[in-house]
Formats: C-alpha cells, sequence, structure tokens
C-alpha cells in the first residue's frame, strides 16, 4: 500500500520546500505582491505568507501553471487569489476567473475572501451553486463580474441556460481540492467546462492530496507546471497534539461526553461516519447539556427560503455552520462533508467518534484544528471493529500516537446519564421518524429548525458569513 502512495506522487518535474526555507521570507511585499493586495493582506491581519504561499506566488506571477499540494489550512485560497487579482489588476475583464469547488460551502468561503483581498480595488464575485435560484445567479452573471468561484455541475447549467454567458475569455481556471472534483460526481461536467473554456490560460491544481486521477488531470489539462509540495504528503502540522483512545464499543459515548466535557471551554468537531449519527449524538449531547449542533450532507430539501432563496437543507447547512463559527454553539456534529476547505479558525478540538475507514479521511478531518500555526488536539476514539482502519491511519502519518489519559472508573461514572441521554433522543426519533421520513426528511429536522430559526420552512434573516 505505502509502496503504491509513494508512486503516486512521482512527477515529472518538482518543487520541493525544504524545511529551512521555511523563513527564507517575511512579507507578501518579497513575493511581488502588489502595494494594493499588501494593503488588503495586512488588514486581514496576514503578516507573513505562509510556505504554500512562499512558494507558490511568485512562479504564478511569472507566469507559470502551478500544482499546489500542501496540508488543509496552509493558506492554499491566498496562494491562489493573490497572483489571479494582481493580473487582473493589470488587465481587467469581466469573467477574468474561474474558480471550481467540490463543495458550496467552499465555493461561499473562497468567494468570500476574494471579495476581501479585492475589496480595495473593485473586485466583484459570483457564486453558482446548487440549492440557490438560477434567476438570482443569472442577475448577478449578468452584472460581468471578475471572478466566478462554481460547483462544477451548476457552471455547466448557466453555461448552457442562462444567455449571454460564457467563458470564452476567461484566463484563470483553478481546481480547489482537485481530488474530490475528479470523482464520478463530477467529471462529466468537469469534462463539459474544459472543453469550453479557452486553451490559452493559465491554469492552477491545487489538493491536499496527489491521486493517480489528479495526476492525469495534471497531464491533461497544465501546461508545464511547476509542482510546490509544501509538506510530506500525508503529514501533519507539528502545533497538532494527536492521540486515540482504545474503547469498548459499548461505553463509546460515554469517552465522548467525558472528553466534551473535560474540554468544556473548547470548540470542537465530531466527526462520524454517518449522517444518522449526527443527528442522534447532536440529541444526546443536548439532553446532557452541551451547545451541540449537527451538520451533514443529507439535510431535508424542502421549499425555498423566501429570504435567502437556498433550499431548506442548505439554509441549515450554513446555519449550522455560522452558529458554529459565531460561538453560539462550541460542538459541531459532522459527516466528511465538513472535512475539507471549511476555514473555521477557532476549532481547539476534533474527536473521531468515529475513524473513518478512509485512512487520507483522516488528515483532512485532523486538519480541521491546529491552522495556520494555532495549536489543537486530534482524539480518536477506536473501538475493537475499528482497530484494522486505525493502524491504516498510523502507518499513514508514519508514527505511533500516545493514548487519551482517562481513568476508565471515572468515565463511567457518566454512564446512567449519558444512558438516559441517549434513550430519550431514540425515543425522539422514533416519534418523529415515521412522520418525517414519509416527506422524505431528517430525523432531527424539527430540533435543528428550532436551533436555527427556520419554522414550516422559512427562515429568520441571518448573514450569509
Amino acid at each position: 500500500m505505502m509502496v503504491e502512495e509513494k508512486r503516486e506522487v512521482e512527477e515529472e518535474e518538482v518543487k520541493v520546500v525544504e524545511e529551512e526555507e521555511e523563513e527564507r521570507i517575511q512579507s507578501f511585499k518579497e513575493l511581488g505582491v502588489c502595494s494594493e493586495l499588501v494593503e488588503a493582506c495586512d488588514n486581514l491581519g496576514w503578516k507573513a505568507p505562509t510556505r504554500i504561499q512562499m512558494e507558490a506566488i511568485p512562479h504564478a506571477i511569472q507566469g507559470n501553471d502551478i500544482i499546489g499540494l500542501a496540508q488543509t489550512g496552509s493558506g492554499k485560497t491566498a496562494a491562489f487569489a493573490l497572483p489571479i487579482l494582481q493580473a487582473l489588476l493589470q488587465a481587467p475583464q469581466p469573467f477574468f476567473a474561474c474558480v471550481l469547488s467540490p463543495t458550496r460551502e467552499l465555493a461561499i468561503q473562497i468567494s468570500e475572501q476574494f471579495e476581501a483581498l479585492g475589496s480595495g480595488i473593485g473586485v466583484k464575485c459570483a457564486v453558482l451553486v446548487g440549492g440557490v435560484a438560477q434567476t438570482d445567479q443569472s442577475i448577478a452573471l449578468a452584472k460581468r463580474p471578475h471572478i466566478v468561484v462554481a460547483t462544477p455541475g451548476r457552471l455547466v447549467d448557466h453555461l448552457s441556460n442562462t444567455k449571454g454567458f460564457t467563458l470564452r475569455m476567461l484566463k484563470y481556471l483553478v481546481l480547489d481540492e482537485a481530488d474530490r472534483l475528479l470523482n464520478e460526481d463530477f467529471e462529466k461536467s468537469l469534462d463539459e467546462i474544459l472543453n469550453v473554456i479557452p486553451r490559452e490560460r493559465k491554469t492552477y491544481l491545487f489538493s491536499a492530496t496527489m491521486t493517480k486521477k489528479v495526476k492525469k488531470l495534471q497531464r491533461a489539462c497544465l501546461r508545464n507546471p511547476v509542482k510546490i509540495e509544501a509538506a510530506s504528503k500525508y503529514s501533519t502540522v507539528d502545533t497538532l497534539k494527536q492521540q486515540y483512545r482504545f474503547v469498548p464499543a459499548k461505553y463509546k459515548e460515554c469517552y465522548l461526553v467525558y472528553i466534551l466535557t473535560e474540554m468544556s471551554g473548547s470548540t470542537s468537531m465530531v466527526f462520524t461516519r454517518t449522517c444518522d449519527a449526527t443527528g442522534l449524538l447532536a440529541l444526546m449531547l443536548r439532553n446532557l447539556g452541551l451547545r451541540a449542533i449537527p451538520i451533514s450532507g443529507h439535510m431535508t430539501q424542502v421549499w425555498p427560503l423566501s429570504v435567502l432563496r437556498i433550499c431548506h437543507s442548505e439554509a441549515k447547512r450554513l446555519g449550522a455552520l455560522n452558529k458554529f463559527k459565531g460561538g453560539e454553539c462550541n460542538i459541531l456534529i459532522c459527516t466528511d462533508v465538513a472535512s475539507r476547505g471549511l476555514d473555521i479558525p477557532s476549532v481547539d478540538m476534533v474527536i473521531n467518534y468515529d475513524i473513518p475507514t478512509n485512512s487520507k479521511d483522516y488528515i483532512h478531518r485532523v486538519g480541521r484544528t491546529a491552522r495556520a500555526g494555532r495549536s489543537g488536539v486530534a482524539i480518536s476514539l477506536v473501538n475493537q471493529y475499528e482497530l484494522e482502519w486505525y493502524i491504516q491511519i498510523e502507518k499513514l502519518i508514519g508514527k505511533k500516537l500516545p493514548e487519551f489519559p482517562a481513568q476508565e472508573e471515572e468515565v463511567l461514572l457518566l454512564l446512567e446519564r449519558v444512558t438516559e441521554a441517549k434513550r430519550i433522543s431514540q425515543m425522539k426519533l422514533k416519534e418523529t421518524g415515521g412522520k418525517k421520513k414519509r416527506r422524505g426528511g431528517d430525523d432531527v429536522d424539527e430540533d435543528v429548525d428550532r436551533y436555527l430559526g427556520l419554522k414550516n420552512g422559512k427562515a429568520k434573516k441571518f448573514k450569509n458569513r
């Protein structure tokens, strides 16, 4: 397995960042970034470039195609946004750049960063994602934005159906989280997009991991790229404290509650394997007085919201994320839909309640904490059924993790309360499950609606930031 993974990262042209180069450049100005954008970086509190920015930006400014491999949370968005905005300043035109993202939340986040960096130079962005009315997006496109950030399927919809919209003059294409863009869900749309945009363009491909499909895409759509590898392929950052705890399956919820209680002042993301588990755990934790909220990819889609024109599921996903970012809840129970790309700077701890079956997903999960030089904690709860998957994670990261210290007798003092909270949560799910499922719904919809301020498919106004 390890030999195969090593083969995947072999490339004809490799630019590897050496550890001793990390402190070589101290400012964005030294990278060749223009004064307007240096000022924007200062306003955002970015005093020094990260390693991926330090290595990618000069090559991008010189006009090279880029393959950027870097740990999640390393500043990849700015590594492609700054060169694009600098080129736009020199030759402004509508539909100058297009950024493709695998998720709606990440697309919104990328657009926000472009707008923040370009606020002083009048940059206009449009976000094209599913779950939002196409008519509103068509109006945004009619204003001829400089930057389009999109999920592949919705971009194809607009290229096919929105009158007057074309990317024939596109100068820059960015594929963010490229490994995820190449799964079966996006492959057809991506092929269609590549067929209608100019071949004479700059292309940036960014990913936390390199796969065979990413390597194939690189050869298909990049021209003499410079490869920037700002970290070893599957490493985690030094500021991340990683631990595991081997637990009996029947006591897993007890250990989760114990850890969250011990770290009660922290913001935490708890990763589960299934959408059903996010709902059950969120209800159970709230019954115990903990401020938990679920987010998953299967939140119900019902009627459009009059305010945001976002489907019910999208309102809840974004609403849950905003509640977490804003500190109104400090525990986010999530599936791997939240493991990629989302920038939530204040996460103190990641708990792997369920061990991922794909060991590479571990890197993305724990990358939600210890971002941009901050410290963080990652704790994995492992039962006997997950031991083989956990061993693969240790092989992947190349080290054995220390055990999370806890006295089982102390943990089991919580057993009665946790068991009762779980029983009440299961009863609630059974009571609401039949009616909700007949409507194609999610079992915890009603409870989540109340938490987010949603009633009968309608939402209170909230800022989408």
